[in-house]
């Protein structure tokens, strides 16, 4: 159904969860990434801008932009 792997869809599901902890919670992306289960932040950051193809603090930068919200 979702042509990924479970271990695909998993990541998938965890980095698009820290990108709503980063944007709604003011939480950093270190902070982010051990509450969806990382424990290296090096290895978040490195899966977060393959996903996203930014690293956390441009990508969360770039979308509070684009929403006109000021940053925490």
């Amino acid at each position: 159904i979702t042509a990924m792997s479970p271990l695909q869809y998993q990541k998938q599901l965890r980095l698009q969860e820290a990108r709503r902890i980063m944007l709604t919670e003011a939480v950093d992306a270190a902070d982010a990434g051990f509450q969806v289960g990382y424990e290296s932040p090096s290895q978040f950051n490195r899966e977060y801008a393959r996903m996203f193809g930014l690293p956390p603090i441009r990508d969360i930068r770039r979308l509070r932009d684009s929403l006109g919200q000021m940053p925490n």
